[in-house]
């Protein structure tokens, strides 16, 4: 089972909708996939129009099993959702000796999927930080404009902060360029600047499409929405990309054994 988190302490790149379509992408695969809202905003559920009688604050705070909270939305694609609750729960959190360790332990229940993606909130609090002490992978969406470089370089920065703090090993396996434009100049540079810094890790760029606003609209992924769309084909080459990941690395863990 592969655990990504999507992140980015900054706002506006792109996190939800990143999270949204590689669970459907990844769904469509045939691969069972568990989407879990950590955004107290509960842009999830809005954007797939999801309606849970519980949410993982329900569970966080002991009142609901983890199971019961989590929401069938369509074939292999699950969904554990959040409201503005979840913002009580990290006050209520602070507040215990093991609040870097709750929601950690809580999601290491979870099993029967081969991915589970969390979209994560633009901040640094606690609950951030047990979801990166509990993934293994962390997928940054960066917008290709220059304060989306650098909030990117400083979420390298935080990721090996969490490592060392949490003895953990979460390790940053793709940067997702959002927002590209290829007719501007500072876009195709950024990008340039990424491949660099993050060599081996970039995907190709998710770029502008009105298409990709449109579909929270009416509660779809992109590809159920506008499947002949270029951010349907976009968001379809990072899904091939990911499964490839974890083909190599499969192959790779059998030659090791």
């Amino acid at each position: 089972m592969r655990s990504i988190c999507v992140i980015n302490h900054k706002g506006g790149v792109g996190k939800t909708t990143t999270a949204v379509n590689l669970a459907a992408g990844l769904s469509r695969n045939n691969k069972n996939v568990l989407l879990i809202d950590l955004d107290p905003q509960s842009n999830i559920s809005v954007s797939l129009k999801v309606d849970a009688p519980y949410n993982l604050y329900d569970s966080l705070l002991g009142n609901i099993p983890l199971k019961r909270c989590i929401f069938n939305l369509g074939k292999n694609l699950d969904v554990l959702t959040s409201k503005e609750t979840l913002v009580k729960a990290e006050y209520h959190l602070a507040g215990r000796n093991d609040s870097k360790m709750v929601l950690r332990d809580l999601l290491k229940t979870i099993e029967g999927y081969d991915y589970i993606i969390v979209d994560c909130p633009p901040s640094l609090g606690i609950l951030n930080q047990n979801v990166l002490a509990f993934c293994k992978e962390a997928f940054i969406p960066s917008s290709t404009d220059f304060l989306g470089f650098d909030a990117l370089k400083k979420m390298k920065i935080i990721v090996e902060k969490i490592n060392s703090n949490y003895h953990h090993d979460i390790k940053i396996t793709k940067v997702i360029p959002t927002f590209f434009d290829r007719r501007t100049k500072i876009c195709k540079n950024i990008l340039n600047q990424m491949e660099d810094n993050f060599t081996g890790m970039v995907s190709e760029p998710i770029r502008v499409n009105s298409k990709i606003k449109e579909a929270p609209m009416y509660g779809k992924s992109i590809f159920a929405y506008a499947k002949s769309s270029n951010g349907a084909k976009d968001y379809g080459q990072l899904v091939e990309s990911v499964m490839q990941m974890g083909s190599i690395r499969i192959t790779e863990e059998t030659i090791a054994g």
